[in-house]
């Protein structure tokens, strides 16, 4: 259940600033310690997503660590195309 709630949070968050929604998609690899978020968007999408010089995808990782520490676990998050 508290796994979710990460990649609901990169989910929403992601969907917020895509032009295509429907085209944002999240995966998350669980281990032990750490998981590890993918996050999927449309090729238009990829700029808004990362922002100007990397500020919403720098802040969207704070968020996550925030998240992720508070449930005493590691997330990193990965952007791919």
């Amino acid at each position: 259940m508290e796994d979710i709630q990460i990649k609901e949070l990169v989910e929403v968050i992601a969907k917020a600033l895509a032009e295509y929604p429907d085209k944002v998609s999240v995966r998350e690899i669980s281990g032990q310690q750490i998981s590890v978020i993918e996050l999927r968007a449309a090729k238009d999408d990829l700029g808004k997503i990362i922002g100007k010089e990397g500020r919403n995808a720098h802040a969207l990782r704070t968020l996550l660590n925030a998240a992720a520490t508070k449930l005493h676990k590691r997330a990193v998050l990965e952007i791919l195309e």
